[in-house]
């Protein structure tokens, strides 16, 4: 029998969350700013952390060391002659964990119409491609093949959004549908009947 620890599992749980909401907030912070240098990154966070009432905790100030180090590797910022600079991927992945995360669908009565998008990514722009498919999963669009994806309901506000952080406005194609061929798996798939 495997004996679980729910305290030692929480503790796990509320790091990560911490961990996620520090670098969201090391992000906001450097593209508020444009560029900053890295001595201004500590002190602008922790009072951005006083604003969104996170107590600042022991060692705080590694804390965010730490963070931004991760960030940079992962590629979200760029350090150059001490200066720190939000990435295209470091825009888009804050958009996606902050504002797409809040922007509203409309999902109380679905109106018998499809919204359809289709999007021809080229292929030096894989990361792009890779954002736009990891955010209509997240809002719970269906894909139909490669490029083409399926939801219900009204969405086009998140579109433009979407469209607008990625440069992308010619490359991907929302269209509202009347009717589709077959579509009873996918009246089943959003539990429509």
């Amino acid at each position: 029998m495997i004996n679980i620890n729910n305290k030692k599992i929480k503790e796990t749980l509320e790091g990560k969350s911490k961990r996620k909401n520090l670098q969201n907030i090391i992000l906001q912070t450097v593209s508020v700013a444009g560029v900053i240098s890295v001595g201004l990154v500590a002190p602008k966070v922790l009072l951005a952390m006083k604003r969104a009432k996170m107590i600042p905790g022991f060692r705080q100030k590694e804390s965010i060391e730490v963070s931004r180090k991760r960030l940079i590797n992962k590629g979200m910022m760029e350090l150059k002659n001490s200066e720190l600079k939000i990435t295209s991927k470091g825009r888009f992945f804050l958009a996606r964990n902050t504002f797409y995360k809040k922007t509203k669908i409309n999902k109380e009565k679905w109106d018998g119409k499809w919204r359809v998008l289709i999007f021809d990514i080229p292929e030096h722009l894989r990361f792009v491609r890779d954002q736009i498919r990891a955010t209509l999963v997240s809002v719970g669009f269906r894909r139909l093949q490669d490029s083409v994806w399926i939801y219900p309901y009204d969405c086009e506000e998140l579109i433009i959004l979407l469209k607008a952080d990625l440069e992308i406005g010619k490359d991907l194609l929302y269209m509202i549908v009347d009717t589709l061929e077959a579509d009873e798996d996918i009246i089943d798939y959003f539990g429509l009947k």
